[in-house]
Formats: C-alpha cells, sequence, structure tokens
C-alpha cells in the first residue's frame, strides 16, 4: 500500500474506536507506524508474543487493539495465537507485513514468505490482502469480524526491495 493510504488506513481504524496498537516495526507498514507515532498512539514492543500479551489486556478492557508485525514475527508467535488469543476467543486485529513473496527479496524472507497463507490457513485465522483499492472495505470486514469475537488479519504486501 502506498503511504497515503497507510495513513487512511490507520486514522480509520483509529476513527472506528481502537484504542490500543501494539508492535514491532517492519518497514513495509512504516506510513501505518509513523502514523500511529506522529499522534502517539503506537507501543512499541521486543517481540511479537509481547505485543499479543499487552493486546490482549487490553481487549479484556474493552478496548480494541490492533496487533502489528513482520510475517517472521507471526510464525514466532502462532503458539501465543492458537493457545491464548484463539483458545479464549480474544478478539484481535493482526496487522501482518507479507515479505519474501517478491522473486528478487532478501533470502531471509523467502520462505516465511512462500508459507504464509498457508499458516494463516493451518490456525484458522481469516486473512484479507490489503491495496490501494480496498482497504476501506478490508478495514470494515475485520472491524465486523472482532465484533463477532472473531480475530483476523490484514496482510500489507511488500512491495519494493530495500
Amino acid at each position: 500500500m502506498n503511504e497515503n493510504n497507510q495513513r487512511k488506513l490507520f486514522d480509520y481504524l483509529l476513527k472506528s474506536k481502537f484504542e490500543g496498537f501494539v508492535g514491532v516495526p517492519d518497514s513495509t507498514m512504516k506510513y501505518f507506524i509513523d502514523q500511529g507515532l506522529k499522534q502517539k498512539k503506537i507501543l512499541i514492543t521486543t517481540r511479537e508474543d509481547e505485543s499479543i500479551g499487552i493486546a490482549v489486556g487490553m481487549s479484556l478492557a474493552n478496548s480494541l487493539s490492533v496487533v502489528f508485525m513482520q510475517n517472521a514475527g507471526f510464525a514466532n508467535s502462532i503458539s501465543t495465537i492458537t493457545s491464548l488469543v484463539q483458545l479464549y476467543k480474544i478478539p484481535l486485529l493482526f496487522v501482518i507485513g507479507w515479505r519474501g513473496y517478491l522473486k528478487n527479496d532478501a533470502p531471509e524472507h523467502t520462505k516465511i514468505g512462500e508459507i504464509q497463507s498457508k499458516l494463516l490457513k493451518i490456525i484458522d485465522l481469516q486473512s484479507k490482502i490489503l491495496t490501494d483499492r480496498n482497504w476501506k472495505e478490508c478495514a470494515r470486514w475485520a472491524i465486523s469480524q472482532l465484533k463477532q469475537n472473531i480475530s483476523c488479519v490484514l496482510i500489507c504486501k511488500k512491495d519494493f526491495n530495500e
């Protein structure tokens, strides 16, 4: 997603009563994160499972929460997602950067990029891929999932190489 739409997505979620934005930075979502930092609404953590734990606490206090991370961090967090978030039906919105699907991406991103979609299906975590055209529709879908106590994922593709 381009810079403008990443910023709009953050603002849309904030206006939709999301209060917690917690995660580990990823350049794929740098404008989304920057928008939150400018508004002092982002909490940066050192590990993805730490982000999930904080967001679960916020959710238990009736605060809608977003957890953002790159896909390698998602892979590291599968146990926390399945044994905490899904087991206790805690509604969280995950925004996950998708690295490694581009043929010329850095080699350390290749494997997880290839299997990210499969991992989401295996743990039964519904997702939508964000684009510059569909981001608002995807955000509305995510909000409707959370209202049903169903966690879900919005995927932000890495459309560039660093």
